[in-house]
């Protein structure tokens, strides 16, 4: 055949040809100047990276006759003949089809014999790690004494799977992945020698597709060519190869800002026309979003692996958004990838995984939410502001406002009566005789008095402890406790009012339970005394908490919260 694929055609004949393994190629010159020839070498590396390339050449540069700069001279019979495959010195194996003892036993009788017209004897083993256990084994003693002639060259995809006893006798060289810096160059090069026009879109779409392999990116150009002759561009590697273009990924972004579900949807239905497979979009999702964190990260584009127009689009995305949100959305991305591979409706997964993304709300840090704490604080909302509007509406049953120019009230106990205390709106005891001015105007001499250093305030606010910390201790007790109503507190007696004779006689039996958790809680002791409702008093109309607290209105008004009251 006259026709001769690009891989080959172009297959590097000098070590400058080697393509992104300068480390690699640079220490085999320097140890043929320094007469350092080892006599076993293993290249690993991914497929397309070089590894049987670079070994052709070390076999032909150290049996050159007259190599220049340490490279083959490419002129001489023996690199001639090596090039050509049909040396009887530099043998090419498959490993994956030589692979059993009896094979490696053929070898071995055959190295005793030297080289026929080159220096060197030389063996090169691809895939060397498709080798049985039982073939390395009858390997190991040729391959750690052999003869001065004799050397071996491994490759392998999978260096794993080689035995640690072949790789101590082997110098190791790493070969790494192509990048797509180095495979756009490589292709402008050889699109230039051979006379075809091919722009950088194009370029950057199949050195992505490659994956790192400067033998995939030179197959699929050839594949190119034989589409699209000699003017290939974007449009024509986005058909051929079924890659989703850049700006659906923009158009997804500027869905998530705009959170337009119909927009998401009408997305979904685009790429099921053109017939995308779903994988590749969320993996183009996934760089996508990563791209966009780098820039925000570190505020350049130099770290993505984009044309220079996508790089300004980058640029601009990047002020709309901020780490937070680019992780979740990463987040939701990568699990929506995961999901789709097993879901029977792999359409309808994708929707709702692109629906949540375009629905979900911006993130908020905890430095954001302490300073509008902060800022909440400072205002001038009520303390009493900081009381659950959640907590059960018999906790904010009205109360008594005491001034200075109110009677002083009876200690007699009123069950009907909505929670009150007798004490004053402070924390500071009262002195041994104070007087209290009456609406006449006259004033009578008040006898001493306990008061308790508790507010009513903070028995409500406080008063979910107490009742975790004896649901903790005795569920049962807990339970009633729960139910029963707050009704008064008065010199340091709180009041419960039961609805059910069973709480009132639990609550009866385990007084002692209830107020330990009291003074646990609040840190002092109160007396508890327990009262049985009738249903004339369960029924008693009582004043809304949000009418008679102005501070519970504020978080309404605000904050949005919500009364939840309990039947």
């Amino acid at each position: 055949m006259s026709f001769l694929v690009t891989a080959r055609k172009w297959r590097p004949v000098v070590f400058e040809d080697v393509v992104g393994q300068e480390h690699v190629t640079s220490t085999l010159r320097n140890s043929i100047t320094q007469q350092r020839i080892a006599h076993a070498y293993i290249f690993t590396g991914s497929r397309g990276v070089g590894k049987t390339t670079t070994a052709r050449l070390f076999a032909k540069v150290i049996n050159c006759e007259k190599p220049i700069n340490n490279n083959p001279c490419n002129n001489c019979d023996r690199c001639l003949e090596i090039t050509e495959g049909r040396s009887i010195d530099v043998y090419e194996i498959d490993g994956a089809s030589n692979n059993s003892v009896a094979e490696v036993r053929d070898l071995r009788e055959a190295v005793r014999y030297g080289p026929s017209k080159c220096k060197y004897k030389i063996y090169i083993i691809d895939e060397v790690h498709m080798l049985s256990n039982a073939a390395f084994n009858a390997l190991l003693k040729t391959l750690e004494e052999p003869p001065p002639y004799l050397i071996f060259i491994f490759a392998t995809t999978e260096i794993s799977k080689v035995p640690a006893t072949i790789l101590s006798r082997c110098q190791r060289y790493d070969f790494r992945r192509n990048s797509i810096s180095e495979i756009i160059s490589r292709l402008t090069f050889i699109a230039q020698e051979e006379n075809i026009s091919i722009d950088k879109e194009a370029l950057h779409y199949i050195a992505k597709k490659s994956d790192g392999s400067m033998r995939d990116s030179q197959s699929i150009f050839d594949q190119l060519v034989a589409l699209c002759g000699n003017n290939i561009t974007g449009e024509h590697v986005r058909t051929t190869l079924s890659v989703v273009d850049t700006e659906v990924f923009f158009a997804l972004t500027d869905l998530i800002l705009q959170k337009d579900v119909r927009g998401g949807l009408e997305l979904v239905d685009n790429i099921v026309t053109r017939g995308f497979a779903f994988g590749d979009l969320l993996r183009g999702v996934i760089e996508h979003f990563r791209n966009l964190l780098i820039v925000i990260s570190t505020g350049t584009t130099k770290l993505i692996e984009a044309t220079d127009e996508f790089h300004i689009q980058y640029e601009n995305l990047a002020k709309a958004f901020t780490e937070n949100d680019v992780l979740r959305y990463l987040k939701l991305a990568t699990e929506l990838e995961q999901h789709l591979r097993t879901s029977p409706v792999p359409r309808f997964r994708l929707e709702l995984g692109l629906t949540q993304m375009i629905k979900m709300e911006n993130s908020i840090t905890i430095e954001q939410l302490l300073k509008q704490c902060e800022e909440l604080k400072n205002s001038s909302v009520s303390p009493v502001a900081n009381v659950k509007v959640s907590t059960p509406s018999s906790f904010f049953e009205s109360r008594e406002k005491y001034t200075a120019t109110t009677p002083v009230p009876s200690k007699k106990i009123e069950p009907l009566h909505p929670l009150r205390s007798t004490q004053r709106e402070t924390n500071i005891l009262r002195p041994s005789v104070s007087v209290v001015k009456q609406n006449s105007g006259t004033s009578l001499p008040q006898t001493p008095a306990k008061f308790s250093p508790l507010s009513v305030e903070s028995i409500v606010q406080k008063w979910e402890n107490v009742l975790a910390d004896v649901r903790s201790s005795v569920p049962l007790v807990g339970t009633h406790l729960t139910n029963s109503q707050l009704l008064q507190l008065n010199d340091g007696k709180l009041t419960l009012g039961c609805n059910q004779k069973m709480e009132f006689i639990t609550l009866q039996q385990n007084t002692e339970i209830v107020t330990a958790s009291l003074e646990k809680i609040y840190g002092m002791k109160l007396k508890l005394e327990t009262i049985l409702l009738t249903d004339e008093k369960r029924n008693e109309p009582t004043q809304s908490s949000f009418d008679k607290y102005p501070a519970l209105q504020n978080l309404v008004t605000e904050l949005g919260a919500v009364q939840v009251e309990r039947e």
